[in-house]
Parts: structure tokens; sequence; C-alpha cells
């Protein structure tokens, strides 16, 4: 009885990873990608980016980077049944109109390569701005995955924006309380794990339909503790060491809406921004993780560069 074959029968299991021979060792539904996992899967396939500037390379450096990013997604939908996550440029984090704008273009990439756009799902960071922006492309049947979710203000207003999926992290939140507030860490008590299960149980206890995909994980104690949560992404490692390890393993999840109390959060963006300004961890979290995309956005278009 391994933990991954028996975490599969509880939640859909995501492949955190560009590799395509991981992704089709483990036989997955789903895959997700960001700057991050692109900018690794290029430096370690020299040969993928080659391609790609052989056939634009006489395209400028941004619109050769939104065709590599969507050949990445074509070839692991080469491999698996269901959807690929692909992120907007995180530098429109904070611009609605040009996220919107941005998200199309991709998706119309995706289209001329035969690709349904409902097996996409455009990743867009949790600000204000970014909810906004996946509010307006999923009235457009443009599916989003929103992401760097750090609290339950951001959560509910995505799931109020009727945003198909989120995205919160837990790794990134327990690795904050570590340096900033250990004293939380009684007992084993994991803030990232809790974070998500307070989600689940409201999205739960307010029928909403937004699916919630937990991710960043750090040790596989953190995924089997989430057991049932509706999607887990998963780091290659961990997969690995999920497929290697017996156990026994249980739903998670269930009964999290009877904990929940409280009226349904319906923010106005004034609120919602105070409300994040009043969660220094999720504050700051978001913030980082936008500046890293933003990074190796920047590395890779450097590569590009370099290579023209």
């Amino acid at each position: 009885m391994y933990l991954l074959d028996q975490l599969k029968s509880h939640s859909t299991v995501v492949a955190d990873t560009g590799n395509l021979d991981v992704i089709e060792k483990f036989r997955l539904r789903d895959a997700t990608t960001n700057p991050s996992i692109v900018l690794k899967t290029v430096m370690g396939n020299p040969n993928f980016l080659e391609n790609i500037l052989t056939l634009y390379g006489g395209w400028g450096t941004e619109q050769i980077l939104d065709r590599l990013i969507v050949e990445m997604g074509v070839e692991i939908l080469k491999i698996i049944p269901g959807r690929v996550s692909t992120e907007v440029d995180a530098h429109l984090s904070f611009d609605t109109l040009a996220t919107v704008n941005k998200a199309r273009e991709l998706i119309d990439l995706y289209q001329s390569r035969g690709i349904s756009q409902r097996s996409v799902l455009v990743k867009i960071a949790a600000t204000w701005e970014g909810i906004q922006a996946a509010k307006i492309l999923e009235k457009e049947g443009i599916r989003c995955n929103v992401t760097l979710v750090f609290s339950l203000e951001q959560a509910a207003t995505c799931a109020e924006s009727g945003v198909t999926l989120i995205s919160p992290f837990v790794g990134r939140v327990l690795d904050w309380y570590r340096l900033n507030n250990p004293e939380v860490l009684v007992s084993g008590f994991d803030p990232g794990i809790g974070s998500v299960r307070k989600i689940f149980g409201y999205y739960k206890k307010w029928g909403y339909e937004t699916e919630i995909m937990a991710a960043s994980f750090r040790n596989i104690e953190q995924i089997t503790a989430l057991a049932g949560c509706d999607l887990l992404t998963i780091s290659p490692k961990l997969l690995e060491q999920l497929a290697q390890t017996e156990g026994i393993i249980e739903n998670k999840m269930d009964g999290l809406a009877e904990d929940i109390s409280g009226p349904k959060a319906k923010l106005k963006e004034t609120e919602f921004r105070l409300a994040l300004n009043e969660n220094q961890m999720a504050t700051e979290k978001l913030s980082e993780g936008i500046r890293l995309f933003c990074r190796d956005i920047r590395k890779l278009k450097g590569l590009i560069a370099e290579r023209l």
C-alpha cells in the first residue's frame, strides 16, 4: 500500500514540474507550470529553447517567450489527459487589463497549436487586480488558476469572482512562521496546513464550486495531512517519496465546514486591500512570490536575447 496510489483515491494529484519523463512516469491527470519551472526545464534541456528559436527567431523576445511557455504546455498535454496551468507574466500582476490581454494571447497561441482552451488554466497572481482579471476571463470561458493564495480573504474573493481554481501555498506559509513567529508552531501545528483546511471548510460551508489545489509542499507529511483536498500539486522529489513509502492514508478534509463560523465574506476593493495589509504573512509572501516569478521571467528573457 504505497502512499501515492492511496492519495490518488482521495485527491487529484498534479505534477508540479515541466519534466515530461516525470509526468509520464507517475501517470497524472494535470500539470502546473510557472516561470521558475519553465526556467529550470530550459536550463536542463537547452535544445528545447533552441528549437523554439529555430521556429520563431524572427520575433521579439517577449513573443518568443510566450511561444516557449505555450510550447511547453503543448508538450505536456501530449502526455496528460487533463489540464495544464500556464502563468501570465508576473510583471502584470497589478494591471487588470494587461493581464486579461496577455491571457487572451496565450489562449490564442494554444488554439493555434490545436489545443482547446478547456485544456488550459491561465495562472494569475492573487492580487486584487489579478482576481478582477480572472473574473473577466472566466466570463469569456477562459478558465483561471489564481495562484499565490495565502489568506482566506484572497480565497473568498476568488470564489465570489467565479474563479475555476485557486492555489493556496502550504510550505511558504510554514517558512514564514518559522522565521517570523515560531511560537505558533506548538505541538506540531503547521499553519500552512491550517490555512488550506480553513479555506477548504469555508468553500464547503458556502457551496462554492471553485477548486482548491494545495501547492508548495516541504515534505510528504504536509501532503498526506491534506488528503481529500480537491487537488494537490507535487514536485518530482516528493512524488518519488510518496511512490516508495508504504502506509495508510485517510481523508483528512471531511467535516471541515462545521468548524467555520461567521458570515460569508464579500469584500470590496478597499476591504480586500485592508484585510491583506493586516495579514503580514500573506502580504509578504504574495509580494515575494511575484518578485521571484518576475526574476525568473527576466532570466528567461535574458537567455532568449543571448541567442537571438
